[in-house]
């Protein structure tokens, strides 16, 4: 038995992230940088956004979109 997690609610920052993801792969440092946040906040956004599987770490702390919620 699977256990299904809610969707997040998702902030501007987690938007912000989701968009800067659109545009390609990405670590939480650029990410951070970019938007004028801290490198563990997005961080922190982040594995929000990979528990609900928006986003997947493909090694060495790079990130990629999965599945856009805002698409649904």
């Amino acid at each position: 038995m699977s256990i299904i997690m809610p969707a997040p609610d998702l902030n501007d920052t987690d938007r912000a992230v989701l968009d800067m993801l659109a545009e390609g792969r990405n670590v939480p440092a650029n990410i951070g940088d970019e938007l004028d946040v801290s490198r563990q906040y997005i961080h922190q956004r982040i594995k929000l956004l990979e528990t609900a599987d928006y986003v997947r770490n493909i090694g060495r702390g790079v990130y990629e979109l999965v599945e856009d919620p805002r698409d649904s």
